[in-house]
């Protein structure tokens, strides 16, 4: 243990200890001076050997001790007051600092004190400190091959430790790797995004598309799937549009009397119209008798009528708008009067013989609520029952171009005239109803239509053709199961009476009877028709109810909107 610090003593023994600090390149070992604690420590390790070569051995010793076991100049405390003991210096060429193998030459440093290179203190006591506490260590020489002497110490991978420094570029490494993943999954994202985008927008047009083509079925504007118009394109069967119709009543409540229209909103075709019915219309009863329309709204009341309508005129009448001439003041006045362009003067009730009529004939008159009423239901001295009707219509179409469009407003118009309404209409319906004919009228797709009758009161096959099928066509339904077959009757025998005994025996077989009027000119050979194969048998057994040949029965063209039309002849026997 003290040969580790002995090498490093001067000549004398004495001096600063020395400690091995590396080789240089000729494998020459390189000193320092080392610190007085380590010079200290050696002292102290000097006095221990020594201790145990004079014998002081046994099973420990007292460092208090006074007695000769103590050897002399030891001090346990280190405090250098004891004269330090000169231990001898071997030999250069004999000092191994790992035990491994004596190296040979090389030459012992110039002064020095013992040298402990595991850094314990040399026993010399005090030494002075070194200012110096590092050294360079120069590069060392390389394997064996470059020393063919053999002078270089022997190394032993155990003798380095290797510490791996650092390297500040891991760290961008690192950092640029992170980007790269984070930038590709950004990209791989947004490409998904994109593709969820472009997928939805296929939806959303696909959707449109679909709608699109839906309407124009549903409008019948798809070519090749609506009936074509010389000249004018592509336009909806009739059977296929779709109406809303009101009808409304007009009451006078001081010269008496009624007058009706239907109110039609084509939602197919976008056109409203007003048809005029006249009072003189034949409808059948609930009890099966022929009357007329005006009977009927005085008799049968709003529902019955309404009913007596669908029947005679394939209509689907949604409400009954029952306008007493009061209102109709009070709704004229309302929209903030009409122009009108009128046919006659009209005289002020109320005024005395020889004054100003209250409604002077021309165009462009601006009627007020009284103008209005008084127009609607004036009737002049001779005149027919369609010349008021017709009035009647014009101050409607007046109304409407004035009405508001926003369904709101209409309702809230409409709820201000006070008036109750008859289930199920109720003046939201009314309000949304009239802002629609409003908007068409405004935009000029309003007219007026006048149901075409006969003296009769029956339909003629005009009024089928241009006011049942073309403005109300297609709306009738198609009966129930168990409905009564309607039956047509055109009296075509000479005698005025033969119809009624008809429809008693129409009636009395379980059918339906429909007034289809009275031919111009008697006919030799009745006739049933019928128009579909569904109802041939309901032809025959109406043949034999009437008491006709079989023979009679043919497939044709129906009036009246019935499913079976007949033709009474001359060879009809009510007897029969």
């Amino acid at each position: 243990m003290n040969d580790r610090y002995d090498a490093g003593h001067g000549a004398d023994g004495g001096g600063a200890p020395y400690e091995l600090v590396g080789y240089d390149e000729y494998g020459r070992p390189v000193y320092r001076q080392a610190t007085d604690q380590q010079a200290q420590h050696h002292q102290q390790a000097q006095q221990y050997d020594a201790y145990q070569q004079q014998g002081h051995q046994g099973y420990g010793y007292e460092p208090y001790a006074t007695g000769g076991h103590q050897q002399p100049g030891y001090d346990p405390y280190g405090t250098g007051s004891v004269p330090p003991q000169q231990p001898q210096t071997p030999a250069y060429g004999s000092y191994d600092p790992y035990g491994t193998q004596q190296q040979q030459g090389g030459q012992p440093p110039q002064q020095g004190a013992p040298y402990d290179p595991y850094g314990q203190s040399a026993h010399t006591g005090q030494q002075p400190r070194v200012t110096e506490q590092t050294a360079h260590i120069p590069q060392q020489p390389g394997p064996a091959d470059d020393d063919p002497a053999g002078t270089a110490p022997d190394y032993r991978t155990e003798q380095f430790a290797f510490v791996e420094e650092p390297d500040g570029d891991s760290e961008d490494v690192i950092d640029w790797m992170k980007f790269t993943e984070n930038r590709t999954e950004r990209r791989e994202e947004a490409k998904r995004r994109a593709r969820s985008r472009i997928v939805a927008l296929a939806v959303v047009l696909a959707l449109v598309a679909a709608g699109g083509v839906g309407y124009l079925w549903y409008a019948g504007k798809l070519p090749g799937l609506s009936d074509s118009g010389a000249g004018t394109g592509t336009t909806t069967a009739a059977g296929a549009q779709k109406r809303d119709v009101i009808v409304v009543h007009l009451h006078d409540t001081t010269g008496g009397g009624t007058t009706t229209a239907l109110l039609v909103d084509n939602t197919t075709t976008e056109q409203g119209t007003t048809v005029l019915l006249p009072n003189s219309l034949a409808l059948t009863a609930d009890d099966g008798a022929t009357t007329t329309l005006a009977k009927s709204v005085e008799d049968d009341g709003s529902e019955g009528t309404r009913t007596a309508l669908d029947t005679v005129l394939g209509t689907d009448i949604e409400g009954t708008w029952r306008l007493d001439t009061p209102f109709l003041l009070t709704l004229v006045d309302l929209v903030g009067n009409i122009e009108v362009d009128t046919d006659t003067d009209v005289p002020d009730p109320d005024a005395k013989k020889g004054e100003a009529p209250l409604v002077k004939k021309g165009k462009g008159q601006t009627l007020s609520g009284k103008m209005a009423v008084a127009y609607a239901t004036h009737r002049g001295s001779g005149e027919a029952q369609n010349a008021q009707l017709e009035r009647f219509g014009q101050v409607m179409h007046g109304v409407l171009r004035k009405m508001t469009s926003d369904p709101d407003a209409a309702t809230l118009t409409v709820q201000t005239l006070g008036q109750i309404l008859e289930p199920p209409l109720t003046d939201k319906d009314l309000g949304d109803f009239l802002a629609r004919l409003s908007d068409r009228a405004k935009g000029g797709d309003h007219k007026s239509a006048l149901l075409p009758v006969q003296d009769d009161g029956t339909l003629t096959a005009e009024a089928s053709d241009s006011v049942v099928k073309d403005v109300l066509g297609g709306t009738a339904k198609s009966p129930d199961e168990n409905a009564a077959v309607s039956v047509s009757v055109r009296n075509a025998t000479g005698v005025k009476d033969h119809t009624e005994k008809a429809r008693v025996v129409l009636l009395n077989g379980g059918f339906t009877f429909r007034a289809a009027g009275t031919a111009a000119a008697p006919e030799a050979t009745s006739e049933v028709v019928y128009a579909d194969a569904a109802d041939k048998e309901n032809a025959t057994e109406v043949a034999k109810t009437l008491g006709l040949d079989a023979g009679s029965v043919t497939k044709g063209k129906v009036t009246g909107n019935a499913r079976v039309s007949v033709v009474l002849g001359q060879d009809y026997d009510p007897g029969s």
